[in-house]
């Protein structure tokens, strides 16, 4: 990893205003995982190296400089000979910014393969989709790609990349913690008696879990100095994640976004709907197109994660034409979903108001008319100017919840005040049917 320094302290010399260390540098990462979540600008690092250590205390050091790692939540478990290892504590020296420094203490001398994990913030990534439906638009070939943008301030070379779908509630945000000078707070401040005894929270001539100061070899720890609360994140649904391994390994610098493939699945069923409805989408007609997540539909392994998608089509000639583009949410197995590809043109709804009537008046004690009925005559003309057939749903709402309606046009009841008419067109066909509608007012209501 670029940026972050992971070193075996040999030894300590003189400090001024700021520690100065000969190290002896680490073995680059045997491996490096990370796992991102959509929901929160958080990512969780895994970090697996080989250190060398000796028999008795060893001292490492870790900077996180130039990152948004927040460094309350640094973990470093021993991956073998755990019974022979002993991570003491982690501690920050306060005139040293991001500088953490890991105590270890061991009862062998070789190789030790660790784990150093944190989370860290700036890494990102959203899912996108690109569908080709076949020529007669009955199949659609689904590609779906993932990109990863990684502006955390490190370079992850060979990564295995990891994707989380859920909510996460964190109880601070990790790019705040990270760009704390102190991670756990500013020390206090010091003060001195007469008697050279302190009366703050620390001593300026004994070295702290907070600070190295004055003689660097009689450096030591208060016990009590190096114990910390570590931060907790809160999750939420946990059991409502899902996770989602990219294949293989990528290396994702600083600054850079890269486009990953996540899914390639040809011969998807998938249907084609027109809509029209005045009240909803004015007096366009839009369309839609929907398929299931499940094995019917060659899909239903695994949920899809929401994002975007650009629909295309096969022209006969062998050419591939834009449709339009559209957006959805997480698709759970065995959901259905329906994208809203837009209102078009080569298919016309027109309804047509061709009469208006009132009869069957009805008056009160004082001759005022407190009921009657209004009759509208209506034709609705459609048609399908594709070269394919198309299936079209048709809804009309009365605005009232007394009505009768006498149609031969096949129907049905939708809600209280809606009926829907499905119907289907060939290729260039022409369909008008008529219907009149009777609503009734007033007094009129009473009995119906």
């Amino acid at each position: 990893m670029k940026r972050i320094t992971i070193a075996l302290l040999i030894s300590l010399i003189t400090l001024t205003a700021v520690a100065k260390v000969d190290l002896t540098t680490l073995p680059k990462s045997d491996a490096v995982q990370l796992t991102i979540y959509n929901s929160a600008d958080l990512t969780f690092a895994r970090d697996t190296r080989s250190l060398t250590v000796k028999e008795g205390d060893n001292k490492l050091q870790f900077s996180w400089a130039g990152t948004q790692i927040d460094p309350t939540s640094l973990e470093m478990i021993p991956l073998k000979n755990a019974g022979k290892i002993e991570i003491a504590d982690l501690t920050f020296p306060p005139r040293v910014r991001n500088l953490g420094l890991w105590n270890v203490q061991s009862r062998m001398t070789g190789k030790l393969p660790v784990k150093i994990s944190y989370f860290t913030s700036g890494i990102s990534w959203r899912a996108f989709y690109m569908g080709t439906l076949s020529t007669d638009e009955s199949k659609m070939y689904l590609q779906g790609y993932v990109r990863v943008t990684n502006n955390s301030g490190e370079d992850y070379k060979d990564a295995s990349v990891r994707l989380i779908v859920g909510k996460v509630n964190l109880l601070e945000k990790i790019a705040e913690l990270s760009r704390r000078q102190w991670p756990y707070g500013r020390p206090g401040m010091i003060r001195r008696d007469e008697d050279g005894k302190s009366s703050g929270s620390w001593s300026s001539d004994k070295p702290t879990s907070f600070g190295i100061a004055g003689n660097i070899d009689k450096l030591e720890f208060e016990e009590s100095d190096l114990k910390f609360d570590r931060k907790e994140i809160k999750k939420e649904g946990l059991s409502e994640y899902f996770l989602y391994t990219i294949e293989g390994k990528e290396t994702i610098p600083n600054n850079w976004s890269k486009r990953l493939p996540s899914l390639d699945i040809e011969d998807i069923p998938v249907v084609n709907l027109y809509k029209y409805e005045e009240e909803m989408y004015q007096r366009r007609v839009m369309r839609f197109l929907s398929f299931k997540n499940d094995e019917e539909h060659e899909l239903g392994e695994t949920p899809i994660p929401g994002g975007a998608i650009k629909v295309y089509r096969n022209l006969a000639d062998g050419h591939l034409s834009y449709e339009s583009a559209s957006s959805f949410k997480y698709i759970p197995v065995n959901e259905k979903i329906e994208l809203n590809l837009g209102a078009v043109e080569n298919v016309v709804v027109k309804p047509t108001l061709m009469s208006v009537k009132t009869e069957n008046y009805r008056y009160n004690r004082h001759r005022d008319i407190s009921g009657w009925d209004e009759i509208q005559g209506w034709k609705i003309e459609i048609k399908n100017t594709r070269d394919i057939p198309i299936e079209i749903e048709i809804k009309r709402n009365f605005h009232t919840n007394y009505w009768d309606i006498e149609t031969k046009q096949k129907y049905e009841k939708f809600d209280k005040d809606t009926i829907k008419i499905k119907l289907k067109l060939k290729p260039g066909e022409n369909k008008t049917f008529r219907y009149t509608l009777t609503k009734r007012h007033g007094d009129n209501q009473r009995n119906r």
